[in-house]
């Protein structure tokens, strides 16, 4: 199938989760013991291949930060380090978990309701670049920044957070959307300009750099560079009305990852070639990407071990050690988490081993919610307890924005190979 340019086209021999499962974490999941599981697999490997990959489908002139809230792990985030310029956090605790993780690499401080004493440890900490997200924001950071000047220091620049205006149904097909509707996300050009204004008075120690944009999540090669174009045009013109030296657009991540088609990726080079004109189209723009979910979700593998297989209602049904309180995306997200099969030939219990009747079976946790579902449908011919399955692409936003606490369950456990 031809895809639009840019875009990912879907293919009949894509690779399935079992087929993705790499040699170091197949041997992983078979090495754990029943008492280690369930245990997050991350292969650094894979995640550092596919890191360089994307940063040779960029373009030398376009930055690339890390957005750490898909997953702060310090291994992680040490790995991405020679294929990022920086990495981007939203509130101080990241702050200070990922400026001692990685240390001397650039930060930028995102997110709404910004405390004033994260703003002031913002500024202590010599973060690079702070994104303001409304007025209010802005009057605080100045006078914050006014107490706390040094000579010594280099300024922090300030780039804010806009609502940019784009053509009517280009995010409708978005997983999550943050603009062009009523949010905590940002502010208007009006308010931007506003902002601009003040910045540019007595703001000692602070830079207006320019403005930062995610408009929506979950966004295809194409949709994404029409959302550059316009948050690139929004840049410029502002920069041009107030006179902004070296100003910077940040364009936002929000790249398609999709949870149905495992072998998928989003289309990096198409979308590098695209950013690669539009940096030629505003040659005084510094562009910048903040992805996360994209790089990182492949790496990750959360492996488990089947505890029952029953029958419910002319379905087989499996339990796994575990859930979703340790792995939340496909209850978040509505999807079936991708799994594969690893089998374990030794039973060792005097009772009969239970075993699926069918040829697909429904994988759920161990908490007491109907909601515990990892994957419907998974096929699983003859899956018996004792076996493991291993769930690909948990590689963000799954044990970090987990509901860990509930039933206290013991937490998973952590390999890096």
């Amino acid at each position: 199938m031809t895809p639009e340019p840019g875009g990912v086209p879907a293919t009949e021999d894509e690779p399935s989760a079992a087929e993705l499962l790499t040699p170091s974490v197949r041997a992983a999941a078979g090495a754990l013991r029943p008492g280690e599981l369930p245990c997050y697999v991350y292969d650094l490997t894979a995640l550092r291949t596919h890191a360089a990959s994307v940063r040779r489908a960029l373009p030398p002139a376009v930055e690339l930060y890390y957005a750490a809230k898909a997953n702060p792990e310090p291994a992680i985030l040490a790995a991405l380090e020679p294929f990022t310029d920086g990495y981007e956090v939203s509130s101080g605790g990241e702050l200070e978990h990922v400026r001692a993780a990685a240390p001397g690499h650039p930060l930028a401080f995102s997110g709404p309701g910004k405390t004033p004493a994260e703003l002031s440890a913002a500024l202590g900490a010599g973060v690079e670049r702070i994104h303001a997200e409304s007025l209010h924001e802005v009057r605080m950071l100045a006078a914050l920044a006014a107490r706390t000047a040094s000579a010594g220091r280099p300024p922090v620049r300030v780039l804010l957070r806009v609502d940019v205006p784009v053509d009517h149904g280009v995010l409708s097909g978005s997983a999550l959307t943050m603009g062009g509707r009523p949010s905590p996300f940002g502010m208007s050009l009006e308010e931007a300009s506003e902002a601009l204004r003040l910045l540019a008075g007595d703001c000692p120690g602070l830079v207006p750099a320019g403005i930062h944009a995610h408009l929506a999540s979950g966004l295809d090669a194409p949709t994404l560079l029409r959302v550059a174009r316009a948050v690139a045009r929004a840049a410029a013109d502002l920069a041009a009305r107030h006179r902004l030296a070296a100003p910077e657009a940040v364009v936002g991540g929000g790249m398609a990852v999709d949870y149905g088609r495992p072998g998928g990726r989003f289309d990096w080079e198409g979308y590098g070639a695209g950013l690669a004109r539009l940096a030629r189209t505003h040659p005084g723009l510094r562009l910048r990407i903040e992805p996360g979910r994209s790089l990182t979700a492949y790496c990750g593998w959360y492996v488990t071990e089947v505890l029952d297989v029953k029958r419910s209602h002319g379905e087989d049904v499996a339990v796994v050690r575990g859930g979703t309180h340790h792995l939340r995306t496909p209850a978040a997200k509505g999807h079936d988490q991708p799994a594969a099969v690893v089998a374990v030939e030794e039973w060792g219990h005097p009772w009969p081993r239970p075993a699926a009747a069918g040829g697909h079976v429904t994988v759920a946790g161990q908490l007491c919610t109907p909601k515990d579902v990892l994957a419907r449908a998974v096929a699983a011919p003859g899956l018996r307890a004792g076996d493991r399955v291993v769930f690909a692409m948990a590689g963000a936003y799954a044990w970090n924005i987990s509901h860990r606490d509930f039933l206290m369950h013991p937490p998973p456990g952590f390999r890096f190979v």
